[in-house]
C-alpha cells in the first residue's frame, strides 16, 4: 500500500483542483427549454404512450387456461375491444389514454387494415414471441414536443400466413424467418411512412404523415389517421366504482374553412378537435364504435352494426354499412388516398387541438403549421447536439440520438388493477380458489401510470430490474421522469405489503435482481452533478421504501440465515444447469453467487444513501452502521477465511460458482463459468472520507463489532486499507482475486467478445458443463445466439450473448476500482496480449466494443444487423438502428426483441460517459461523488 499511498499524495493536489465542468453536459438554450418542458405536466400530458401491442397480454387474458397468447390473438385484436389499454402504429395518447391518435394503412392488397404491428406468439415462433415488422423510433424530445417514427410497409400483400407457417416448421437450431426473408421488399416495392408530431403548445399538436414510394412504379396507398376513445364505458373505471364512465363521443364538425374536423368530447378530458387539412367531403370521415364485434368472434349478434373493425371492413371489404352514415361514434378515421410516382412522396397534415368553452381555436395555416414542425425539429437537433460529446463522430451521434429517442418512445400508459381483474375472473383473492390464478397474491397492485417499458411490442409491460436500468439511461435526458419511475414501483400501489417489488406481469412474484437502490443513487448523483442540486427529499423517500425491500430479501431469500442468498432465476433465465426458479431435481437448494453479490451491492448502495442522508439527519447514523455490518457478513459469506470445499470461491479456478447443497448435507460447486461468477466483481464501491466523516465514531463502533466477530476481521481490514484520511474500497474481491477474475473476463477465448462481455465463457463451446441427475444428463454449452431450449419460453438466452445491463455494471465496477487503485494497478488487456492497461482503460475498451455493435464498419455493415444485406446496401435502411434485447457473442448481431428493448439504451450512457469523462474524473475525486 505504500506505493499506492505515495502516488495518491502526489496527485491529490492537482486532482482536487479539477472542477466538474468537463463532466457536465453543456446547458444550451435547447436543453434548458426541454428541461422546463419535461418538468411541466401540461407538456407531458400527450406523448407516445400508445403501445404497439395490447393483445396477448396477461391483463387482457380472461381465459380459464391462463394462456394469454392464445386467449387474445392478433386475429381478435381488430374486432375485440380491449379492457385495460389500446395499441396502434406510431400513435400518441394522453397520459391516461382516454383519447388515442395513430396511423392506419392499406396497400390495396392486404386482407386486413394495417392498424397494429403483427408478430408471432410464444408458441408460434421457433425462438419465442417475435414481432415481424420494421419500424423505427427516430426522434423524441423529453417533453415529446417533437416525435418522429418510421414504418416500412410492403406494397405486396402482407405474408401473415407464410410467417406463421415457416417459423412454426423451423427448429430451435435454425434461424428465425423474418419479413425481409419473404421477399415482400424485393425490387424496393414498399412504402416508407414517416409520422411526425410537433406541439405548437401543450394542447395543440400537429401531425404530418409522409408516404414515400420506394418502388419502381406508381402506387396508391390509403392513409387513415385514426382517432378513438379507449373503451372505459363498458366497465367501471376506476374498478369497483359501481358504474362505468359516461360514454364520450366523436362527431363530424365543420371546422374552419378548407378543413374537415372530428370533434371529441370526453367527460374528463374535455373537448378536442382533429382537424384535417388534406381531406374534404362527407366520405373523408369514417365513424364506428370501439365495441367488440361479437358476431365475428363468437356468433353472438351485435347490439349495433357499428363495431371496432367497421372502418377496416369498409376500406378493405367495401362494406359501406359497416360505418355510421350519421358520422358519429367512438372511433373515427380521416381517409386519404395517395397515388405517388416512383421515388416520390406525398404528405397528409392534421392538427389535434383542445377547444375551450366552445371557442374555436384560431386556424393554423399551412405555412405556420410547417414552420412549427420545422421549429420543433430544429429544437430537437439543438437538444441532441448539446447532449452529444464533442469528440463523437456523425455516426456515433446518430446511434446516441436513436437510442435515447427510442427510450423516450418506450414510455407507455399501463393500466392494470389486479383486484378488479381477479374479481372479473370470479376469484376471491382471499379464497382457496385463488391459488390457481396468476398473480392472485398481488391484489393490492393498481397501476394507472405512464411507465417505461422494455419493448413496445414484445414486452408491453414493466419489468422491475429493466426499469431500474431504463432510469439510468433516461436520467441523461429526463431526470424528472427517471426519478418518477424509480419511485413508482416503491409506492403502495406496486410494492407488496411484505416489501417485494413486483417483477413483471407474467409473474409478479418472480424475483428480479435488487438493482433498484443502485439506480436510485445513480440518478440522484447524476442530477446533483448536472444541476448542482441534491434532491434529498427524493433520496429519503426512496430509501425508506427500499429499507422494506431490503428486509424482504434478508427474510425471504436467505433460508439458513447465513447471509448466502438465493433468488431463483434473478433475470438470467437459462444461465444455469437448472431452472433456478423451480424445485431442484436433486432436492436441496442453491447458494447463488449472483444473488449474494447482488445483495452485497445492495448493501453498499444503502450505505452510500445513509451516508448522504445523515448529513441532514443524525438519526441515520445507526443505519450507516447497520449496512456496514450487513456488508461485512455478506462479503465474508462469499469467501470465508481458509479453504473450504463448500464455498463459492474456487481458488484453483480463480472464479466464483453457485453451490448446490444437497439434502444429505453434501455441497457441490456447479462449475459453469458464467455471468453469475462475474457479478461479485460488480459489488465494488468507493466511500469518500468526507462521507465517512459525517458519522462520528463509526470506526470505533465497527472495530468493536469486528472484535466480537473475528471471522469478519479480514473483510474489515480490506475495507479499511489505504492511507489515513483516504477513500475506502468496499469490494467483494481483493487485489489477488480481482486480477484472477479479470484474467478470465479479459480473455478473448472466454468472456471478452469483440462486442463486449459475454454472459457465458466461450470455454464451454469445447468444454460443456454436464451434471447427471437420476440418469439424465443436464448440460450447459456456449450458445452465442438464440437459446436451444424452451426454458422460460425460450425467447432469451444467457449462455453466451452480450447483454448491455451486465456490461454496464462491469464498466461501473471497473471505474470505481480505478478510483481506488488509480494508475498503479494494471492488468493484461486482452489476456495474453502483453498489453498492460489501467482499469479505466479496460472499462473504456469494453465500452468501445459494446458501442461497436451499432456503428457502421468500412463496408457499411453494422454488426447489429447481422447478415441482412438490405441494411448494409440500401441508403433508406443503413442508418436505421435496431436496439435488441441482447447480441450475438461472436459477431454482435441483434437477437431477441428488436424495438428499443429499454436497457439497450444504456449504450448512450456509455457513449456520454467516455465522451465527457477522463481518468482524472474517477481518480481521487476528493471534491466529487462516486457517480
Amino acid at each position: 500500500m505504500a506505493t499506492r499511498d505515495k502516488a495518491r499524495k502526489a496527485t491529490r493536489a492537482t486532482t482536487a483542483k479539477k472542477a466538474t465542468k468537463a463532466s457536465r453536459a453543456p446547458r444550451s438554450r435547447a436543453q434548458r427549454t426541454e428541461r422546463e418542458r419535461a418538468g411541466d405536466a401540461a407538456w407531458r400530458q400527450w406523448g407516445p404512450y400508445l403501445a404497439e401491442r395490447q393483445w396477448g397480454t396477461v391483463r387482457e387474458d380472461y381465459s380459464r387456461s391462463q394462456d394469454a397468447w392464445s386467449s387474445f390473438p392478433h386475429d381478435h385484436a381488430r374486432s375485440r375491444a380491449y379492457r385495460w389499454g389500446e395499441d396502434g402504429l406510431g400513435g400518441i395518447s394522453d397520459d391516461r389514454q382516454r383519447l388515442c391518435l395513430a396511423l392506419a394503412l392499406w396497400n390495396g392488397r392486404d386482407p386486413i387494415l394495417k392498424e397494429r404491428a403483427f408478430g408471432l406468439t410464444n408458441a408460434e415462433g421457433n425462438h419465442g414471441e417475435d414481432v415481424k415488422e420494421y419500424y423505427f423510433y427516430l426522434d423524441s424530445t423529453p417533453s415529446h414536443s417533437y416525435l418522429r417514427y418510421l414504418y416500412k410497409y410492403p406494397q405486396a400483400a402482407y405474408p401473415y400466413d407464410e410467417l406463421v407457417a415457416v417459423n412454426g416448421a423451423r427448429s430451435r437450431q435454425e434461424f428465425e424467418y423474418e419479413l425481409l426473408d419473404t421477399g415482400v421488399f424485393d425490387d424496393d416495392r414498399y412504402w416508407d411512412v414517416t409520422v411526425e408530431y410537433a406541439k405548437a403548445a401543450p394542447d395543440d399538436i400537429l401531425m404530418r404523415i409522409t408516404a414515400a414510394n420506394r418502388g419502381p412504379a406508381e402506387a396508391t396507398l390509403r392513409v387513415l389517421p385514426t382517432l378513438w376513445f379507449r373503451n372505459t364505458w363498458s366497465w367501471p373505471d376506476p374498478p369497483n366504482a359501481g358504474a362505468a364512465l359516461a360514454k364520450p363521443r366523436l362527431t363530424a364538425a365543420g371546422g374552419v374553412p378548407g378543413e374537415t374536423a372530428v370533434r371529441a368530447e370526453h367527460p374528463d378530458l374535455g373537448t378536442w378537435e382533429l382537424r384535417c387539412a388534406d381531406c374534404a367531403g362527407e366520405d373523408a370521415l369514417l365513424f364506428t364504435e370501439n365495441e367488440t364485434n361479437t358476431e365475428r368472434l363468437d356468433g353472438t349478434p351485435n347490439p349495433s352494426p357499428y363495431v371496432k373493425d367497421g372502418i377496416g371492413r369498409y376500406v378493405v371489404d367495401g362494406e359501406t354499412a359497416a360505418v355510421n352514415p350519421r358520422r358519429t361514434g367512438t372511433k373515427a378515421a380521416a381517409d386519404h388516398s395517395l397515388t405517388v410516382a416512383p421515388g416520390g412522396s406525398a404528405s397528409v397534415r392534421l392538427r389535434l387541438v383542445r377547444v375551450y368553452g366552445g371557442a374555436e381555436p384560431a386556424a393554423l395555416g399551412d405555412d405556420r403549421a410547417d414552420a412549427v414542425l420545422e421549429e420543433r425539429r430544429a429544437e430537437a437537433d439543438a437538444f441532441y447536439r448539446a447532449l452529444t460529446p464533442p469528440g463523437l463522430g456523425e455516426d456515433e451521434a446518430l446511434v446516441l440520438r436513436q437510442a435515447l429517442s427510442g427510450m423516450l418512445w418506450s414510455k407507455q400508459y399501463y393500466r392494470f388493477d389486479v383486484n378488479a381483474w381477479l374479481a372479473e375472473h370470479g376469484v376471491d383473492p382471499f379464497g382457496p380458489a385463488a391459488d390457481g390464478i396468476r398473480n392472485h397474491d398481488w391484489f393490492h397492485l393498481s397501476a394507472d401510470h405512464v411507465v417505461s417499458m422494455p419493448d413496445t411490442w414484445e414486452y408491453p409491460w414493466f419489468a422491475a430490474w429493466d426499469l431500474a436500468f431504463h432510469a439510468v439511461a433516461l436520467a441523461m435526458v429526463d431526470t424528472v421522469f427517471a426519478k418518477e419511475q424509480l419511485e413508482l414501483l416503491l409506492t403502495d400501489l406496486y410494492l407488496h405489503p411484505n416489501g417485494q417489488i413486483p417483477a413483471y406481469e407474467w409473474n409478479f412474484t418472480d424475483v428480479n435482481p435488487p438493482v433498484h437502490g443502485w439506480a436510485t443513487y445513480f440518478v440522484y448523483q447524476l442530477e446533483k452533478r448536472l444541476t448542482g442540486r441534491a434532491d434529498r427529499a427524493f433520496l429519503e423517500r426512496a430509501f425508506q421504501k427500499l429499507l422494506t425491500n431490503f428486509t424482504w430479501w434478508v427474510n425471504r431469500k436467505d433460508p439458513d440465515g447465513r447471509n448466502v442468498f438465493q433468488g431463483g432465476f434473478l433475470g438470467l433465465d437459462n444461465i444455469g444447469v437448472f431452472d433456478r426458479s423451480a424445485p431442484l431435481p436433486t432436492g436441496g437448494h442453491l447458494e447463488q453467487a449472483d444473488g449474494t453479490a447482488w445483495m452485497a451491492l445492495y448493501c453498499q448502495t444503502m450505505l452510500q444513501m445513509a451516508l448522504e442522508l445523515v448529513e441532514d439527519n443524525p438519526s441515520y447514523e445507526d443505519l450507516v452502521v447497520k449496512f456496514a455490518q450487513h456488508y461485512l457478513w455478506i462479503t465474508a459469506s462469499l469467501d470465508r477465511v481458509g479453504d473450504h470445499d463448500d464455498e463459492m470461491w474456487d481458488d484453483e479456478d480463480g472464479f466464483f460458482y453457485d453451490v448446490l447443497r444437497l439434502p444429505d448435507g453434501r455441497a457441490q460447486r456447479l462449475k459453469v463459468r458464467s455471468m453469475v461468477g462475474l457479478l461479485p466483481l460488480c459489488a465494488a464501491t468507493v466511500i469518500q472520507p468526507r462521507q465517512l466523516a459525517r458519522v462520528a465514531g463509526l470506526r470505533e463502533r465497527m472495530d468493536r463489532f469486528v472484535g466480537r466477530h473475528p471471522s469478519l476481521a479480514a473483510v474489515w481490514a480490506s475495507a479499511m486499507a489505504g492511507s489515513a484520511g483516504g477513500p475506502r474500497l468496499l469490494s467483494v474481491v481483493d487485489d489477488k482475486k480481482l486480477e484472477r477474475v479479470l484474467a478470465r473476463l479479459l480473455d478473448e477465448e472466454e468472456f471478452l467478445s469483440p462486442y463486449g462481455i459475454r454472459s457465458l465463457s466461450r470455454y464451454h463451446a469445447g468444454h460443456p458443463y454436464t451434471l447427471t441427475v437420476h440418469g439424465e444428463e443436464l448440460r450447459v454449452g456456449y450458445l452465442p445466439a438464440e437459446s436451444d431450449s424452451g426454458m422460460f419460453g425460450g425467447n432469451s438466452n444467457w449462455r453466451g450473448p452480450v447483454w448491455l445491463p451486465m456490461n454496464m455494471l462491469v464498466v461501473r465496477a471497473l471505474l470505481n476500482l480505478y478510483g481506488f487503485y488509480g494508475d498503479e494497478l494494471t492488468v493484461e488487456c486482452p489476456t495474453g496480449s502483453g498489453n498492460r492497461a489501467t482499469l479505466y482503460e479496460v472499462a473504456r475498451e469494453i465500452s468501445g466494443r459494446v458501442v461497436r455493435i451499432f456503428l457502421a464498419e468500412p463496408d457499411g455493415r453494422r454488426p447489429v444487423h447481422g447478415g441482412q444485406e438490405k441494411f448494409r446496401t440500401d441508403p433508406h435502411w443503413r442508418d436505421l438502428i435496431s436496439f435488441h434485447e441482447y447480441f450475438h457473442g461472436d459477431n454482435g448481431a441483434g437477437i431477441g426483441a428488436a424495438h428499443q428493448t429499454g436497457w439497450t439504451g444504456l449504450v448512450a450512457t456509455l457513449m456520454i460517459t467516455f465522451g465527457r469523462l477522463g481518468p482524472e474524473d474517477f481518480r481521487d475525486p476528493w471534491d466529487g461523488d462516486e457517480s
